[in-house]
Formats: C-alpha cells, sequence, structure tokens
C-alpha cells in the first residue's frame, strides 16, 4: 500500500509561505479546529459494539439490523457488511470543495487500517475482515467506502 500524500494534498501544502510550504501537521493546526477534531474523532476511532451476534458501528438502530436479517440470503456477513459500511465522500458535505479520487483513497485505505487496529484491540477473540472498496468507476466519488465484517483468523489486512 503506498503511503504518500495525496498528490493534491502535497501540491496544496506547497503553495502555504509564499510557495516555501508546510508540513501537514503545521497546515492542520492552521486550518483545524477543535469542534471538526471531536467529530473526526467518531470516524477516525469508532465505537463499535456487539448486537447480538454481530459486532456493528455502535447505534445501528435495531429496526435496521431486523430489516437486513430477514432479507432472502442474509448472512451474518451481509448484515454487517452492509450496516458497518462508509461512504468515505460522506465524512464531508456532499458539495465539499476539495473532495478529490486520491484523497478519498488515501483516507480509504488509513481508514481500513485504523479500523483493522481497533477491531483487533477490542474484540481479540474475534478476528474481523476489512474491505477497502474502490468503485470500478474511479471517477465516481461517493462509491469509495470501507466496511467490516466477521470472518477467518488472520483475514483482515
Amino acid at each position: 500500500m503506498d503511503k504518500r500524500m495525496p498528490e493534491s494534498m502535497v501540491l496544496e501544502l506547497g503553495a502555504w509561505n509564499n510557495g516555501t510550504g508546510i508540513d501537514l501537521e503545521s497546515w492542520t493546526g492552521c486550518e483545524g479546529n477543535f469542534r471538526l477534531a471531536v467529530g473526526y474523532s467518531t470516524v477516525f476511532w469508532p465505537q463499535f459494539e456487539r448486537m447480538g451476534r454481530y459486532i456493528l458501528r455502535k447505534g445501528v438502530p435495531s429496526e435496521s439490523l431486523i430489516s437486513f436479517e430477514r432479507q432472502q440470503g442474509a448472512t451474518t456477513q451481509s448484515v454487517e457488511a452492509v450496516l458497518n459500511h462508509l461512504h468515505i465522500a460522506d465524512i464531508q458535505h456532499a458539495f465539499c470543495a476539495d473532495n478529490s479520487r486520491d484523497k478519498l483513497i488515501w483516507l480509504g485505505e488509513r481508514l481500513k487500517e485504523i479500523y483493522a487496529a481497533k477491531l483487533a484491540w477490542q474484540f481479540p477473540d474475534t478476528p474481523c475482515v476489512g474491505e477497502f472498496y474502490r468503485p470500478d468507476d474511479p471517477d465516481d466519488l461517493t462509491g469509495y467506502q470501507i466496511s467490516f465484517w466477521q470472518g477467518a483468523p488472520g483475514a483482515l489486512s
């Protein structure tokens, strides 16, 4: 997995300070705020909970769980995968001006790692499988998403 910063961010950071640039942490200190940091904590270190035989993001309504359980062919994996999915573009508002494929990919890869670590820590005896899905059409910015479900030991990568 390529961990280099998205090219669009490299360009933005390089334009700071009359072209001398700024590092990402300093830029965050200049542009961010604490209310967003608190909000982002729910995305970057989410709360998970057991609901019966499922491991789900905290706050899934029981009515949604029941609805997906009742669908023909539903399995624990399919129910968890749909209820745990997160569209990366939905982290921000629908018309966020700096939404770009490279940022969505970078965030999706990081979130998959974060969720893997959190799930392994919180549920050490219940291995989970994580997925960062990239749409067939790379320009479909709403199609980039992550999800997880319970799976075979060692399956989360």
